[in-house]
């Protein structure tokens, strides 16, 4: 297709004529010439818009420029027809219907209103953009011309650029020597004329060939160079000739460099030489006018490298200067207008054609590139052309101004940048300027001076604070991030939540030191930080590499974002690869852990980092908070590698043009730290972003991936030292690739100068130390353009020390973005961290061999074998990049390191190095500078913060004002290093010093300047806690308010009611009234004798503001002075000062108001200060004492009972003497009067100290467990209520104070802040009281008294554990007397073992097991402590011993009466939950006595119906030691379990099988817990065998047994096995010869004393017993039995004539079997509890055995066997159960025993145990958790009972869940019916009319009315604790603003609450009315009083919101839904 305007050029007139040179414009005026008048440059005009032949488009055609208007005519008339051809062609297909229809239906969009709104871009659903105005994108586009200008009026057809130097000189010209400007002028117009003659084109170079120089003469001595070249035009469709003029100078100035620039343009090809020699023919033959040629673009030509020429420095530093570092711009009018109106402008100067190529370009871009190759210049320009053509198209148009911000890290960087566009901008506005509007332009100084514009306030650039108010005018912007981070989060945290108040703090640029100080910056890391690291983790590491670890990688990469707390957890830090983050690949674990110990620091500091910073905006932005403000069109992101990858995405989250982002910067420079960038990262997470953004686009878009450009010409440096440097970025890329971005070769314009290597120095050389210092002992010094660089400032000052202060010395770290002339690299590789071994990996990548090197030299590590190991490496050669790209011309490495050897041979390698020994001349390093280049490099670096660099240059330039300036400067930057390092006295001496340099500077400067340090000193003054210092700062800095505020703070008021009065109109209103409001508070809280006159204007005033402010202090004085004794004491209580209210009260004791209301206040006091817990030794502090002595003044008789006792109480306990009696005394009273707390107050006073009872009588214990039962269970209730706070009998026991249903405080000293387990609370243990919440101080003081309770349980335990009644010894008991001294037993006497005797016993076990629960059941998690299961076990033994005791005298379970025991079903409750969880924990690997411990719970789990529990055990099931099976496969446990139980047929046989195993294997068990088992078996056996011999009720008719093996109903059973009875002998016999035996068996053993002989005895006559007892009752015919018993007995009797058989079993081995009952029965006489009992069966023919009637033997007349069981329970109890308790039976998983049916049990009746409490649960039963040890196996269940089991734990959950929510609410509801009760007993009193308003006066009034209480309530303790004069005598007059603020602020409230309350209470006038609209504006008044009020109002919202929903808002009426339509769509009306 062929473009249109092609045809208007082809009908352009083509007749061109050569301007006349006697038609050039005159030089009008001396001083402004090249302006005509008004007629003239309107013809200018003209003759500018004419149109000038563009060949291109004729080039791209194939045809041939016309030469005349016909050829023109014929050649559009040839096109024309062409086009008309080709439309008429589409036009036809157009129009056929095939391709018409689809076409329109795809192109030819419906109407609709929103297709034209642009679709918006967000990021997540939920955010969204306030501001939719317009925007200037897509409108705006760069337009390729809109940056440059033709030549200026009335020049030729050439195109004359100019460089740098050629318009300095014009400027000089210009400004010096008008007629040398003019003839400039002229001879450049007449070679933009193409006026080529000898004079104008003569050549410079002696070389006829290449690229000639020509000189053109205008005077005698001045010649004009330059150069015809050819280059791209601005589209780059063509190539053009241009003029470009080089130099304007002297004649005697030309020198060779011309062969030298010839030499170097030859080397760009043959093409480019032809083209800057080819010549169009003269416009008029024979003449030498010529006019340009243009050429098609040019292919890149094969570059020639011409042979070296050999040039000296100067002339190399000038080509340098020429080609590299001068900048080209046309000769335009823009131009002449700056040199005529003499202003300072920049001109956009030429660009390469990749350059042009970026700024172009209209999508986003990368642009990657070293540095020093003009990323930042393409894109300003880019930025520029935007702005320009949105100049050029929005005249009239009304286009919206483009949003373009510029950002970038460092502030320099930002002020170079604008002020540099703001040039150019001038520049291109001169172009259109008229004389007199030159003339009138003011001159722009954008220079602030010597300040650092960080210091200069927000407010004072022209920027807003906030991101949302920036307009139009404010754009283009250049910004920090920092700023813009700033401006984005003032607006997105503008809001009260606390997160988002807590966020802004990182953000906002602030004078509060916290503030300051709690941003970490690497100094603050390294300073900081790095020192408090475990030393193991710091050793070998960079500080400065572990900070950007942390701030690049673990907090700032894309992959945090992924992470809550915006940080890589440790396996996803550990998982990166190391190839892409090869910095501590090998040290993951290290860094990782140094991380955490630095986010552990940074959190106890709370302070923020950079990472932090953006993350919590991030978080805002992307959780739903809508983006303020109109998102910006374009986006330059300069320096990218210094920001945090994160920092990309709230960049992209600004900018709505997907395509107006531009990234640049060079990752080879991440030396900042915090920094671990790289460009492809940046482009991967930029394009998910966009993924991301186009998935929430309302439209959809193609993602259109940016364009990279690499930038590769250094226009800084020249080739020598480009060469070098990226040498070193190829060994970075060549090892680490992924680590730096791959960018094309970076190469310099011109060659230069090497690097030289210094070697083969050492510290002896002389020549070295001349090199360094200078000769004759005087030192060299380095020029304003040198710089010598180091390593750190550690060697910095090393060096300093060294040379002296010879000149600019810095690190590489402040070398960053700075630029010199010549560097020295100074000892880089001696300071490395990095050894030689793993600096000589660079060795690997030497091509070839070299033969200057040893072999040796050249040998390198394998890096491929521990890539990890030379890590460190590639961080070094990307500083050392840095240090060497910081020169321009001369670049010297000084290191006399073996470190420095690896990379020196490297380079020399590749000859990038001169090498420098001491045989070699030594180069000349120092280079002379005049002031003025001192001064401007002393600006430079002062701008860049190098202060003390800036004052050398100063120096140098003898400017000791500047000097003193930067010293200023420099002091603030060391007082700010010592921040959180040095002690805070040390700070504040560093800060003073800054302050008072910046003051004499301030004195010595003027304008801006002297604000700005006296400013800046305040600011030190401030950070030096001297407010007053601050003060007059800020009065000479002219800022007022803040000069008022430094002496407010300063606590100087009369300054500043002096500044008040001098400057009150200067200040903002609202800070005038403030301040005068704290001078008004502070003179009237003290007690001065002079007040200023001008503080109040009348008396009623001043009196108001007393009352308003409640300073009471001067109020009390009033009130006294009027004798006004109530209301004083009134006021002192309101003041809280309870002493004085009380002694005020007490002055009318004849008052019995009065009395008792200073009763009241004395208990509330003495309560709130004497505690529960405060020991009586702190009743003689100085508040208790006092409080002790008033209650004595106090008339008693005058108070209620209550009153006095707790009075007494308070008493008692400060006496000097401690009655305990009286104490209990009152305990009891108050137990009585249900006032548990004043009990436990007493009780724990009682038992502060615990008895001594080691030897007490079993009564006296019995009777302290009870009472201490008490104590410890009062404690407990407390910790195990849900809401204990909720009582006031608790909030009163433990000084806790309710300031509001959700706010409470506890009195400093109390219970709850003592230190726990200690027994009375001293000075250095209390705590400071402050607020809680309810939840808080319930928690606190449930486990404060839960841990009291284990405290005081504990220690009572010990007392327990020592005392003797819980054991009896069995020797004195039996015998009368004990041997052993040291007996820890209970000595009682067999006359006092009777039944009372042993049910004591039980009943202490009980308690004190009842006691040790309460606190398992408060730490439930104790139950699964070791210790605590063997604390459990212990008990379980004693309790065993207790209720089965070894021997008979001592009673059994057949003695037990409840009724006698205190809390007996309590305690066998708690004993059932231990025995069932012993069961379930035991285990056979861990018990060393298991046999015991499973047989003592066996026989107490089927006596108190767990034996449940023994079916699911580990240690029946799972763990089951080898030693108890009997045969493979048998368990013996399994046997006892079924003979204890007696539940099925083998029962007998498995008790006798187990015995068997037990005592034929000699297994380790008690020995009286193996009898109790043999007697189970015996006394089976014995009954089975009478009911099987004569089966009915009369089988144990006249049998005589003990009570014990009568008990449980299951023995009943006559279908016991009876077999196996000879074997039980055998065994029973072979234990008895044990027992006789000498020898000591160990086996066999008891609790609490070793089996002494005589103990034998005892169990060898219990045996006996046994055995005659089951010999007589056996029946008659079984004389074998009876015989074997018989003998067994018998073979007992000694035949040793001195050794005589014991006397405790003599007579039954004497005795004939018929005679054994008697035997029995006669050594039971001296026992006090009757043992045996005869059964009688009522109606039996059988006969009875009377002489057994005449014995001490009781008789039981039965009818059935099933009543023996509870006809021997019956006289032992008063009360039992009808119910029953069904244990099931025992049913063994492995054996070969199966279960018979059931029997039911009545052993619950026979004991008296009433069932149902039995069951209950123990207190934690539901809540302990089980282990593996108490794991129940899976029961199989039915679904039912599965069902029913869900079904009851969800209605249990229900029931629990009311109840704690019931307590929660319990206050509220009492308040509100309370409310209800008023209003509803005053409706009806006064016959309330029903009606609507009677339903909301007794519904929601009542809550409304709550609402409001609560509120007032609240707002009165507010009040009430913001008294100004005690608040301002303890803590000074620092918070007098708040205070003031606070007190008027609630006093107005709490005026509005009480109006409120008194219209709205129920007898109120306001009801009477009945006006619903008047209650609907009430509701509203509450509803804005409460929100008045500060703090938490819990409660009062929701009663509040009940209100309003009833009253307020309007009710909706349901509208009736219409029906729908009739479908007829589907009805055929043509069916019928």
């Amino acid at each position: 297709m062929f473009c249109p305007s092609w045809l208007m050029l082809c009908r352009t007139d083509f007749t061109i004529e050569s301007p006349a040179a006697d038609s050039d414009p005159e030089l009008v005026d001396e001083d402004l010439p090249f302006f005509k008048q008004k007629v003239k440059r309107q013809r200018r005009k003209v003759k500018r818009e004419a149109s000038t032949v563009n060949p291109a488009p004729f080039h791209k055609l194939g045809v041939p420029v016309p030469a005349t208007n016909e050829e023109a005519q014929r050649m559009a008339k040839e096109l024309a027809g062409e086009l008309k051809s080709v439309l008429f062609f589409y036009l036809t297909a157009l129009s056929t219907p095939e391709l018409a229809t689809p076409l329109k239906n795809a192109y030819i969009p419906l109407s609709d209103h929103n297709t034209n709104e642009r679709p918006r871009i967000v990021v997540e659903p939920s955010t969204a953009v306030v501001d939719t105005r317009s925007s200037a994108y897509p409108t705006v586009q760069p337009m390729k011309a809109a940056l440059y200008f033709d030549n200026a009026d009335g020049f030729g057809e050439w195109r004359v650029l100019i460089g740098t130097n050629a318009t300095k000189k014009l400027r000089e010209f210009r400004r010096n020597d008008g007629k040398k400007f003019k003839i400039v002028v002229k001879k450049i117009k007449e070679l933009s004329n193409g006026q080529f003659s000898d004079d104008n084109q003569k050549r410079l170079d002696g070389s006829r060939s290449g690229v000639p120089i020509f000189e053109a003469k205008m005077q005698r001595d001045l010649r004009l160079v330059y150069q015809i070249d050819c280059i791209p035009d601005h589209d780059g469709e063509i190539e053009r000739q241009v003029i470009k003029i080089y130099e304007i100078c002297t004649h005697t100035q030309l020198n060779r460099i011309w062969d030298a620039m010839n030499h170097h343009l030859s080397g760009k090809g043959k093409e480019y030489i032809q083209r800057c020699t080819f010549r169009n023919p003269p416009v008029h033959p024979g003449d030498k006018v010529f006019l340009p040629a243009v050429f098609p673009p040019e292919v890149p030509d094969a570059i020639v490298e011409p042979p070296p020429l050999v040039l000296g420095d100067q002339e190399m530093d000038q080509l340098h200067s020429l080609l590299v570092l001068d900048k080209y711009i046309t000769f335009s009018q823009a131009l002449i207008n700056g040199l005529v109106a003499r202003k300072d402008v920049q001109h956009v100067f030429e660009l390469t054609p990749h350059e042009r190529k970026i700024v172009d370009c209209t999508t986003s871009c990368y642009v990657l590139g070293r540095s020093g190759t003009g990323k930042t210049t393409t894109m300003l320009f880019k930025m520029l052309g935007i702005q320009r053509a949105w100049q050029l198209q929005s005249a009239g148009s009304g286009m919206p101004r483009p949003r373009q911000i510029f950002v970038t890290k460092s502030p320099v960087l930002a002020d170079k940048v604008e002020e540099y566009f703001v040039k150019l901008m001038d520049s291109l506005s001169l172009a259109v300027c008229t004389l007199e509007e030159l003339a009138k332009l003011p001159s722009r100084n954008m220079d602030r001076g010597l300040v650092d514009n960080d210091d200069v306030p927000d407010a004072q650039s022209g920027i807003p604070q906030r991101y949302s108010e920036l307009e139009d005018h404010h754009f283009p912007l250049f910004l920090t991030f920092d700023r813009l981070a700033r401006m984005i989060a003032a607006d997105i945290l503008d809001t009260d939540h606390p997160e988002a108040k807590r966020i802004a703090k990182l953000f906002i640029r602030s004078q509060d030191l916290e503030v300051l100080d709690s941003f970490v910056t690497y100094e603050t890391f390294a300073n900081t930080y790095w020192p408090h690291f475990p030393q193991p983790l710091t050793k070998g590491l960079d500080p400065w590499l572990v900070f950007g670890e942390i701030m690049g990688i673990i907090k700032g990469s894309e992959k945090s974002l992924e992470f809550d707390d915006g940080t890589l957890d440790k396996n996803t830090y550990r998982s990166l690869p190391s190839r892409s983050n090869p910095t501590f690949s090998s040290q993951r674990e290290l860094v990782y852990a140094l991380f955490e110990a630095y986010s552990r620091l940074k959190r106890q500091r709370q302070h923020h980092d950079v990472a932090d910073r953006t993350h919590a905006v991030l978080k805002i932005l992307l959780g739903g908070t809508s983006f303020k403000g109109r998102q910006i069109d374009y986006l330059y992101v300069d320096e990218a590698q210094d920001n945090l990858l994160i920092d990309a995405l709230l960049l992209r989250l600004i900018c709505n043009n997907p395509e107006g982002l531009f990234w640049a910067g060079d990752t080879a420079q991440t030396i900042s730290a915090g920094s671990s960038f790289r460009f492809d990262d940046l482009k991967a997470f930029l394009y998910r972003i966009e993924v991301d953004q186009a998935l929430h686009t309302v439209r959809e878009r193609t993602i259109t991936q940016p364009q990279s450009f690499q930038l590769a010409i250094n226009y800084r440096s020249h080739g020598g030292i480009v060469n070098c440097a990226h040498s070193v970025i190829e060994l970075i890329s060549h090892f680490w690739p992924n680590s730096i971005d791959h960018l094309q070769p970076e190469h310099g314009i011109v060659d230069g100068l090497k690097p030289v290597f210094f070697t083969g120095w050492d510290k002896d050389t002389v020549r070295y130390e001349q090199f360094l210092f200078g000769t004759s002992g005087s030192h060299i010094e380095f020029g304003a353009q040198q710089c010598i660089l180091v390593r750190d400032e550690k060697a910095k000052e090393k060096l300093r020390e060294q040379v002296g202060d010879i000149g600019v010395i810095m690190t590489l770290y402040e070398s960053k973005g700075l630029e010199f002339n010549d560097v020295l690299l100074y000892n880089f590789f001696e300071d490395s961290n990095v050894d030689l071994s793993r600096w000589r990996v660079v060795l690997a990548a030497i091509d070839g061999v070299n033969e200057s090197h040893n072999p040796s030299q050249l040998q390198a590590p394998c890096f491929e074998r521990d890539e990890s190991r030379y890590a460190g490496v590639c961080s070094e050669l990307k500083l050392l990049y840095v240090g060497i790209t910081r020169a321009r011309k001369n670049m010297w490495i000084v290191d006399k390191s073996d470190k420095a050897e690896p990379m020196r041979i490297f380079w020399t390698s590749r000859s990038l190095i001169q090498n420098c020994t001491p045989e070699t001349d030594v180069p000349h390093l120092a280079v002379s500078s005049t002031p003025e280049e001192w001064a401007d490099s002393g600006r430079s670096l002062f701008h860049h913060k190098r202060y003390t660099q800036a004052m050398h240059c100063f120096g140098r330039a003898d400017m000791s004002r500047e000097v003193r300036i930067a010293e200023a400067y420099h002091f603030r930057e060391l007082a700010r290093a010592t921040v959180g390092i040095a002690l805070p006295s040390e700070q504040k001496r560093a800060f003073t010093k800054a302050a008072d340099a910046f003051v004499t500077s301030g004195s010595e400067a003027s304008g801006r300047e002297k604000l700005q340090y006296y400013r800046t000193a305040a600011e030190c003054y401030i950070r030096a806690a001297d407010n007053r210092k601050a003060g007059d700062a800020y009065l000479n800095a002219e800022e007022y308010e803040l000069a008022a505020k430094c002496y407010r703070k300063a606590g100087k008021f009369d300054k500043t009611v002096d500044v008040l009065k001098s400057h009150s109109e200067k200040m903002s209103p609202d800070s005038a009234d403030e301040l005068l409001t704290v001078c008004r508070l502070y003179y009237c809280s003290q007690d001065v004798e002079k007040r200023p006159s001008s503080l109040f204007s009348s008396f009623e005033e001043e009196l108001d503001f007393l009352e308003t402010y409640g300073l009471d202090v001067a109020l009390v004085v009033l009130y006294e002075s009027h004798g006004k004794y109530v209301e004083a004491a009134e006021l002192h209580l309101s003041e809280d000062k309870p002493l004085d209210a009380i002694k005020a009260f007490l002055k009318d004791k004849t008052n019995k108001h009065a009395v008792r209301r200073a009763a009241d206040i004395l208990l509330e006091c003495l309560w709130k200060h004497c505690s529960f817990g405060v020991a009586p030794k702190e009743f003689q502090n100085e508040t208790p004492k006092t409080l002790i002595s008033l209650s004595h003044q106090l008339p008693l008789d005058l108070l209620s009972l209550q009153v006095h006792n707790e009075i007494m109480m308070f008493q008692t306990v400060a006496a000097e003497q401690l009655d305990r009696v009286v104490l209990e005394a009152l305990a009891q009273f108050f137990m009585e009067q249900k006032d548990n707390a004043a009990a436990l107050w007493c009780l724990n006073h009682v038992f502060s100290r615990l008895p001594q009872l080691l030897s007490a009588t079993l009564e006296e214990f019995a009777l302290f467990l009870r009472k201490f039962y008490t104590y410890s269970h009062l404690l407990y209730t407390v910790a195990s209520q849900n809401d204990p706070v909720g009582g006031r009998g608790i909030r009163k026991l433990f000084a806790i104070t309710q300031l509001s249903d959700d706010q409470y405080v506890v009195q400093t000293g109390s219970f709850i802040l003592s230190v726990p387990n200690t027994e009375s609370t001293t000075e250095d243990e209390r705590k400071e009281a402050s607020s809680y919440t309810h939840g808080q101080i319930t928690n606190a003081l449930k486990e404060r008294v839960r841990s009291y309770l284990r405290y005081q349980v504990k220690a009572e335990t010990g007392l327990c554990n020592n005392a003797k009644v819980f054991s009896q010894c069995l020797l004195y008991s039996i015998n009368g007397s004990c041997n052993y001294a040291k007996c820890k037993q209970q000595h009682v006497p067999l006359s006092s073992l009777d039944s009372a005797q042993y049910n004591a016993r039980v009943g202490i076990h009980l308690q004190q097991m009842r006691i040790l629960q309460l606190v398992y059941s408060a730490f439930p998690e104790m139950r699964e402590w070791n210790s605590i299961k063997g604390e459990i076990a212990d008990w379980i033994a004693h309790l065993y011993e207790a209720f089965f005791p070894p021997f008979r005298a001592q009673g059994s379970l057949a003695d037990l009466n409840w009724s006698s025991i205190q809390g007996a079903h309590d305690g066998i409750r708690v004993m059932r939950n231990w025995v069932r969880s012993a069961i379930y924990s035991l285990e056979p690997r861990y018990s060393s006595n298991f046999l015991t411990d499973i047989l003592s719970l066996i026989k107490l789990s089927s006596t108190f119906g767990e034996s449940d529990a023994l079916q699911n055990a580990n240690c029946v099931l799972r763990y089951r030691p080898r030693s108890l099976f009997r045969h493979p496969g048998r368990y013996i446990v399994e046997d006892m379990i079924e003979s204890i139980q007696s539940s099925i047929e083998t029962s007998i046989s498995a008790g006798i099988l187990g015995l068997h195993h037990i005592i034929r294997k000699n297994l380790q068990v008690n020995l009286s817990v193996l009898c109790d088992c043999m007697e189970e078996v015996v006394s089976a056996y014995v009954v089975t065998l009478r009911l099987k011999n004569n089966p009915g009720a009369d089988s144990l008719h006249d049998v005589v047994l003990p009570r014990s093996w009568l008990i449980g109903n299951k023995k009943l059973d006559a279908r016991k096995d009876v077999k196996l009875i000879d074997h039980l002998l055998d065994d029973i016999q072979y234990l008895l010869e044990r027992l006789r035996s000498d020898g000591t068996d160990e086996n066999l053993w008891l609790m609490h004393t070793n089996v002494t002989p005589v103990h034998r005895n005892i169990f060898i006559a219990r045996i006996c017993r046994m055995l005659c007892l089951a010999s007589h009752n056996c029946p008659p015919h079984w004389i074998s039995l009876k015989a074997r018993i018989s003998q067994m007995i018998t073979h007992l009797r000694s035949n040793d004539p001195n050794r005589l058989t014991p006397s405790i079993y003599r007579r039954y081995t004497e005795a004939t079997r018929e005679d054994y009952l008697r035997v029995v029965v006669a050594y039971d006489e001296k026992h006090v509890i009757p043992n045996l009992v005869h059964l009688v069966c009522k109606g039996t023919r059988l006969g009875t055995n009377r002489s057994v009637t005449g014995w001490r033997i009781e008789q039981l007349n039965y009818s059935r066997l099933d009543e023996i069981p509870v006809l021997l329970a019956s006289p032992l109890i008063t009360a039992r159960s009808s119910l029953r308790v069904e244990a099931p039976a025992f049913v063994p998983r492995s054996g070969l025993l199966h279960q018979t049916k059931p029997t039911e049990d009545h052993i619950g009746l026979s004991l008296g145990i009433e069932s149902e409490k039995i069951r209950e649960p123990v207190e934690d039963e539901d809540d302990s958790p089980v282990d593996d040890d108490q794991a129940v196996p899976t029961v199989n269940a039915t679904k039912e009972q599965e069902s029913a089991a869900r079904l009851i734990q969800q209605v249990y959950h229900q029931h629990c869940q009311r109840q704690k929510r019931r307590l929660e609410r319990s206050t509220i509801e009492a308040e509100r019916s309370a409310i209800f009760a008023a209003c509803l007993k005053h409706a009806q009193a006064s016959a309330f009319p029903r009606g609507f308003y009677r339903l909301l006066y007794l519904g929601p009034l009542p809550h409304l009315l709550l609402a409001l209480k609560k509120g007032i309530s609240i707002a009165t303790f507010v009040k009430a604790t913001t008294k100004i004069p005690g608040l301002l005598l303890r803590e000074g007059h620092e918070r007098l603003e708040e205070l003031g603020r606070q007190r008027s602020e609630i006093s107005s409230t709490l005026k509005q609450g009480h109006e409120l309350l008194r219209n709205l209470s129920p007898d109120s006038q306001f009801h009477k009315n009945r006006d619903i609209g008047a209650l609907k504006d009430a509701v509203l008044q509450v509803k804005d009083f409460l929100h008045k009020i500060p703090g938490s109002t819990r409660g009062a919202p929701e009663e509040l919101n009940i209100a309003y929903k009833a009253i307020v808002t309007e009710k909706q009426v349901p509208q009736k839904k219409e029906k729908p339509p009739l479908n007829v769509e589907d009805l055929d009306l043509y069916e019928y």
